[in-house]
């Protein structure tokens, strides 16, 4: 695993440097959209619904669009926005733990003790058992400012980002309020089927089927010779043939790959706008990246999904 944060976690005078890791991976296979006549990989274009222009990702700003107006954000503008950068995950209460919904949990990052000894890591750890309390945390990640869990997960300390108040719907179905009788005995008779399912949770023992099958379906075209040649129908470089490069076509992760190299390139020139660095950190991460494709059309939208780690050479 590769740590994408490093900082400490601090309360009172107690200092614990850590570095964050990503606890999960998802394991769907990928797909691509392709031709169904030939084959061929399906690419979309940043088109300007105004001009027609193909637009190259460096320039493309974010809009904010209602029914009124649209209120365009240049990367200067995200930039002049106080944007956190400390290194710390700040505990602000220590809950007790049945009091966090799980429903508010987003993502989940293990923590590993990064100081000279892990005294002060191990302790965090089992008081956090002991007292069977939940730390509730602040800290920054992407420049943005998160709210988070850190509980124990074995030996390990756990943070698990939490949706935000307002990001949690309320359920109002009418139907729940009218009132519905219901008997001893069918209250008996459910119970009793309850407990005929009744085991201790043991996720090792589920499969998902879905993505099994859909290996073997690959690996069974394959042996059958019903394989195409990749570099023939996705193409060895997406940019030969273009000629005067008025159609350039690239998916969105060549696009984050892109900004990211001419934001370092103005770094090194050490000259123009205050935006360079800002550039660098709005096109950085899964987050702003599809942002970006939503502002370019519903096309971008949907081939993200397909198309979101695009093997070399494809």
């Amino acid at each position: 695993m590769r740590a994408i944060w490093s900082g400490a976690i601090t309360f009172g005078l107690v200092n614990v440097p850590v570095k964050l890791y990503s606890a999960t991976e998802d394991h769907d296979v990928e797909l691509h959209q392709v031709h169904d006549k030939d084959g061929g990989r399906i690419r979309y274009q940043r088109r300007c619904e105004i001009c027609g222009e193909i637009v190259e990702y460096e320039h493309i700003d974010k809009a904010y669009a209602d029914e009124d107006d649209t209120i365009v954000l240049t990367k200067e503008d995200l930039a002049s926005i106080p944007q956190e950068q400390d290194r710390e995950i700040s505990v602000v209460e220590f809950v007790p733990s049945d009091q966090v919904d799980p429903m508010l949990f987003e993502r989940s990052y293990y923590l590993e003790p990064t100081g000279k000894t892990t005294k002060a890591y191990v302790l965090l750890r089992r008081t956090l058992e002991k007292t069977d309390r939940t730390a509730i945390v602040e800290f920054a990640l992407r420049q943005k400012t998160r709210l988070a869990a850190l509980r124990v997960r074995g030996d390990v300390l756990l943070l698990q980002t939490l949706l935000w108040p307002d990001e949690i719907r309320s359920a109002s179905f009418p139907a729940l309020d009218k009132r519905v009788r219901i008997s001893a005995k069918e209250l008996q008779l459910s119970a009793s089927l309850v407990k005929s399912f009744s085991g201790d949770f043991d996720p090792s023992a589920f499969r998902d089927e879905y993505q099994e099958e859909l290996r073997s379906l690959i690996e069974a075209k394959r042996r059958a010779g019903e394989a195409l040649d990749t570099e023939e129908t996705f193409g060895a470089d997406a940019e030969a043939g273009s000629g005067s490069g008025d159609a350039e076509v690239i998916d969105l992760m060549e696009g984050l790959k892109q900004s990211v190299q001419k934001s370092r390139a103005a770094k090194k020139r050490g000259k123009g706008r205050g935006g360079a660095g800002s550039g660098s950190r709005s096109g950085s991460g899964s987050g702003s990246g599809a942002g970006s494709a939503k502002s370019g059309g519903s096309g971008s939208r949907s081939g993200s999904g397909s198309s979101r780690r695009r093997k070399k050479g494809a």
